[in-house]
């Protein structure tokens, strides 16, 4: 492949038609760590490689996700702002001080505890189509089970758990056509709004009547003495409602879709799932990668890549790029369930921002691929899958598949 015929990574329409792994596998072999222009922008350095995309995730000092916020493009120093009050966009030691306020609600033991209950969620989600024999992969299963239980663990009632995949859409698919279409003037700043006066209106709520869930941890909470502002609780509630469903939701549906593009792979799993399922999952995470990049602000000159990168500049750490380098995975581009070591970059690599998440996504996962497999062994699809217009979430839109009809559980 030369560069003439190389992608633009700028250009959202490259990603609706795919992931444009060519360009990714090129700039790894022949410059990992590249500088990209960026029309109307500043230009940024893409960090490829597996060994660049990890150094930078650990280093907070240097590749500051506060200083710049996440997003390749440089926003407004107003948007900005508000963006800096989002955990995603804080450096330690005041990340460190936020995470803390909500990591008992995703620790190990808790979402072992949950365990049960999402299994039993998955097994009424598959129940609600089974009868059917066709359905969208993407709305009526991958997205269930994600939004029923970020709902229960933050406090939100089931019948208003929809509108959290409505906000989500109408933010992280702003500039979608599919989404842009369905909301008009209803876009993201809307969104946005609604989703604030929802979360003040539940804050109220447990301020006065705290219950067990992550709402009433953070409103009682405190840092350095002082309860979080409004603003603080509302942006806690936008980043647990997108990413608490957005990500898995895309991971299950990139998962599935491996599963049918490889069936030997999918023969083997089904074959044998209790002891191939969690080694699948983990393979379904490195290929599927939800989020396909965050920026960083360097904050100090430093070399990575063999480049000098002064401070000020940015970066992107390709995660989907770094989950395919062939110096850390033999045959990247196998979907193998049985790879071992999968030491894959999904969660954001090692480093403070490692996903709080982790533990909860692979629970989800195990459950609802172990419903499907075992209920609708023969799935397959029946149209091409549609993808989200964004060069930041490695998202499917719909994926119509048909499967024999079955009974429900409770037939």
């Amino acid at each position: 492949m030369s560069e003439a015929n190389l992608k633009d990574l700028n250009d959202l329409d490259v990603f609706v038609e795919g992931v444009p792994h060519d360009t990714f596998t090129y700039w790894r072999e022949h410059d990992p760590v590249h500088w990209t222009e960026e029309p109307g922008g500043r230009g940024y350095w893409s960090l490829f490689d597996y060994e660049s995309v990890t150094t930078a995730n650990r280093d907070a000092a240097t590749f500051s996700s506060e200083e710049g916020g996440t997003l390749i493009r440089d926003l407004e120093p107003e948007a900005l702002e508000m963006n800096r009050m989002i955990m995603l966009n804080m450096d330690p030691p005041k990340h460190t001080r936020y995470r803390l306020l909500i990591t008992k609600g995703f620790s190990p033991r808790h979402i072992r505890a949950l365990e049960q209950g999402i299994d039993a969620q998955a097994t009424k989600i598959v129940d609600n189509v089974i009868e059917r024999g066709e359905c969208d992969f993407v709305t009526d299963l991958a997205a269930e089970l994600p939004l029923q239980v970020i709902a229960d663990i933050m406090g939100v009632p089931q019948e208003d758990r929809h509108m959290l995949f409505e906000w989500s859409n109408r933010m992280i698919g702003s500039e979608d056509p599919e989404y842009m279409e369905e909301n008009g003037a209803a876009g993201p700043e809307s969104a946005q709004i609604e989703l604030f006066a929802y979360a003040s209106a539940l804050a109220q709520d447990r301020l006065a009547n705290p219950r067990d869930d992550v709402i009433s941890a953070i409103v009682h909470a405190e840092i350095d003495g002082d309860r979080l502002t409004e603003m603080e609780v509302n942006v806690f509630f936008l980043l647990l409602a997108v990413a608490g469903n957005e990500t898995t939701r895309n991971l299950t549906a990139h998962g599935m879709q491996a599963l049918f593009d490889f069936p030997g792979q999918r023969a083997l799993l089904q074959a044998d799932l209790e002891n191939r399922l969690n080694p699948a999952i983990e393979e379904m995470l490195r290929w599927g990668v939800p989020v396909l990049n965050f920026r960083r602000t360097v904050m100090k000159d430093v070399v990575l890549g063999g480049k000098n990168i002064p401070a000020g500049d940015k970066v992107a750490l390709w995660y989907m790029s770094a989950n395919r380098d062939e110096k850390v995975f033999a045959n990247p581009f196998d979907f193998d369930i049985a790879r071992t070591p999968n030491d894959h970059v999904t969660f954001g690599g090692r480093g403070p921002h490692f996903c709080l998440g982790a533990n909860l996504a692979r629970t989800e996962l195990r459950a609802i691929f172990r419903e499907i497999l075992t209920r609708m062994p023969d799935m397959m699809p029946t149209a091409p899958q549609s993808r989200l217009r964004s060069n930041f979430i490695n998202g499917i839109k719909h994926m119509p598949v048909k499967f024999t009809p079955g009974k429900r559980s409770d037939a």
